[in-house]
């Protein structure tokens, strides 16, 4: 079994990044909107920040309690996006209960849009015309393709069905001309179609989901899912079981996660150069 480390391969991305923004003499910045204390949400805005900072862009954080009113968060956001100061914009998910993402992710201009999520962005995603991938698609995909893992013709179950992880990958994908099954919270006998994954994408957020019962000998397996219990970050995959059959797999943490974070800033250092 091989770690597919997301880690090492962000590290080479953000460098990369490093040289073509001094290069460039771009100034960017990225502002982060969060609503609520999610504990998850909070590790990854960290990540986010040191990164950018570290290979040069500036980051805002704004934070707004989790009763904030529709109404004023919409103009909050309003305001924000409409700042000359800064190059990308992103809501953090999920939101508290009962704020619904939409009509609050469709604030956000195409231009400053880095984490592929305004309808139209993903309008433009779904029909192959958009410059850039959702990060977490790219990150899944450039840390595939990195490894000389084939996609084409393979048989990859997406475990959850969710905006960010299970119904962008699903789309690319099938770009990638792979064969899919996407499982939800619906599907009965879910080991019947994870026994089958040459490649298995879990993107539940639900700790040890995936045991090594549910996988054959040789699957790659991408742990996309991270929830946060006592002060430990885990994944949808059961690590110990599941990496005995496993002939790669991305770990939580250190596999995925780094890789979003450097595909986001990737993201916006593209939508910047002329």
């Amino acid at each position: 079994m091989k770690i597919l480390d997301g880690k090492k391969l962000s590290e080479e991305i953000l460098n990369n990044l490093k040289k073509e923004i001094k290069k460039s003499n771009l100034k960017l910045r990225l502002d982060v909107v969060q609503v609520g204390e999610n504990p998850v949400s909070k590790v990854y805005i960290d990540h986010k920040r040191k990164a950018a900072e570290r290979i040069g862009l500036s980051f805002k954080l704004f934070q707004f309690d989790e009763k904030i009113g529709a109404g004023e968060l919409k103009r909050e956001i309003e305001k924000i996006v409409s700042e000359t100061e800064n190059s990308g914009v992103i809501i953090q998910l999920p939101l508290p209960k009962g704020i619904f993402p939409d009509e609050f992710l469709n604030l956000i201009p195409e231009e400053k849009d880095v984490d592929v999520l305004s309808e139209k962005s993903l309008g433009k995603f779904y029909q192959g015309t958009s410059k850039i991938l959702p990060p977490i698609v790219d990150g899944i995909l450039s840390l595939l393709k990195n490894y000389k893992i084939k996609i084409k013709g393979r048989d990859v179950v997406l475990v959850g069905a969710g905006r960010l992880v299970g119904l962008p990958m699903a789309v690319q994908l099938l770009r990638e001309k792979a064969t899919i099954s996407v499982l939800n919270e619906f599907t009965k006998v879910p080991a019947y179609f994870t026994k089958k994954a040459d490649i298995l994408i879990s993107g539940v957020g639900k700790p040890n989901l995936i045991k090594g019962n549910m996988v054959k000998k040789g699957v790659v397996v991408i742990d996309a899912g991270t929830t946060k219990l006592k002060g430990k970050l885990l994944g949808d995959v059961d690590f110990k079981s599941v990496a005995k059959k496993a002939s790669y797999i991305a770990p939580v943490p250190g596999g995925v996660g780094p890789m979003t974070v450097a595909c986001l800033l990737e993201n916006l250092v593209k939508l910047n150069i002329p």
